[in-house]
């Protein structure tokens, strides 16, 4: 079978590249249809060299879109850039879809537009990362519930999406299909691995670190991170770490923060990430609303522990035994939750044997192909 995985934006590599290798495992002919990352080189499996143990299939990358890339990440330039091509370069890839037998969209750069220029004749499927727009402009819910009625099947990483689209969109439930966020077991094998910055590398191993890690992003409720680690951090010498860039302004928090907080505002590419999850003894995710989320599926492959708020598809990953849940936008319940689980070694080893098993059992991304392989199948 013939499958183009689309993401013209490459919103996603490592899930992009992920499920083109797990596919081509599987035995499909895949092509990664996408444009050069803009943060840098891109996915370690950012080409056709990623393989599982004993895998001999490969998969090829095109990177067909905005191959124009002036200025950097979000700059007006390189937006400018992207308007003016995009158009050009969807018909261009409307015509190169006749090739496919599935056209498996990750993300679509302008959803209003971008209904009227998908592929004809080829069943379409669509990964429902944003179930639903958490920071909607205006227009972009219809556009993207047009989307979804456009579509021949919408997969969704957890129940409660599924939920979500059906109850509160109104999509047909025969067209919405449930196959998990697979665990980015790759980015614990990157050859090259490179080692934490020398500032956070001097901290003294046996000082405990808990960890929030990604864009730094409203919804990602760090301000409720920090007011539970005020009431933590006088009783314990752990240190908390915020990693990852911002898309907000953090000059509030950061003046606020106690001493124990480290702060490394900065992408990290996949080469840099892992020694940021081997050090942690705990990853923090205290999310006011989500789906899943790649950095959980980063922290389950690495065996981390996880403590995460009780949103979205994250009680289905608890309910696994892989992470700990505490209530959403609760600074007390969560400063509670540090505690307990920065005095008990053990609940977080269990944690962290119960994410490997995930990782390497129901969120193996072989086991995530074979069931989009199935699904496939049927619409064919």
């Amino acid at each position: 079978m013939r499958v183009h995985v689309v993401d013209p934006p490459a919103f996603t590599p490592p899930y992009d590249h992920a499920l083109s290798a797990a596919l081509a495992r599987a035995g499909a002919q895949v092509e990664l249809q996408t444009s050069r990352f803009g943060y840098g080189p891109g996915s370690v499996a950012g080409g056709p060299n990623l393989r599982g143990p004993g895998a001999k299939a490969v998969y090829s990358v095109a990177e067909r879109f905005y191959p124009w890339q002036p200025g950097g990440p979000g700059s007006r330039a390189r937006f400018a850039a992207r308007l003016v091509q995009h158009v050009p370069g969807m018909l261009a890839y409307r015509r190169a879809a006749r090739a496919a037998d599935v056209v498996h969209l990750q993300w679509l750069t302008i959803q209003p537009l971008d209904v009227h220029l998908l592929p004809r004749d080829r069943p379409l499927v669509l990964t429902a990362h944003d179930v639903l727009p958490r920071e909607p402009r205006p227009g972009q819910l219809g556009a993207q519930c047009r989307l979804y009625e456009r579509v021949d099947a919408v997969l969704v990483h957890s129940e409660h999406g599924r939920a979500r689209l059906i109850g509160d969109l109104g999509i047909e439930s025969g067209k919405v299909h449930v196959i998990p966020h697979g665990a980015f077991e790759h980015l614990t094998r990157v050859p090259g691995e490179l080692p934490l910055p020398p500032a956070l590398a001097a901290v003294p191993p046996d000082r405990p670190v808990v960890l929030h890690f990604g864009l730094v992003r409203p919804y990602k409720g760090l301000d409720v991170l920090l007011e539970a680690w005020r009431a933590v951090a006088a009783d314990t010498d752990a240190e908390l770490w915020v990693v990852g860039l911002p898309r907000m302004d953090l000059t509030a928090l950061r003046a606020a923060a106690p001493p124990s907080v480290r702060w490394h505002p900065h992408f990290v590419g996949d080469h840099e990430l892992g020694a940021y999850f081997r050090r942690a003894d705990l990853v923090v995710l205290p999310y006011r609303e989500i789906d899943q989320s790649g950095v959980l599926a980063t922290a389950l492959a690495f065996g981390a522990p996880l403590l995460v708020s009780a949103v979205g598809g994250f009680p289905e990953i608890a309910a696994t035994g892989a992470a700990a849940l505490v209530r959403p936008g609760d600074p007390a319940a969560l400063a509670t939750e540090l505690q307990r689980l920065l005095g008990d070694p053990v609940a977080r080893h269990d944690l962290s044997t119960a994410a490997r098993a995930a990782a390497t059992g129901p969120l193996s991304w072989d086991a995530i192909a074979a069931r989009t392989l199935a699904l496939y199948r049927e619409l064919v």
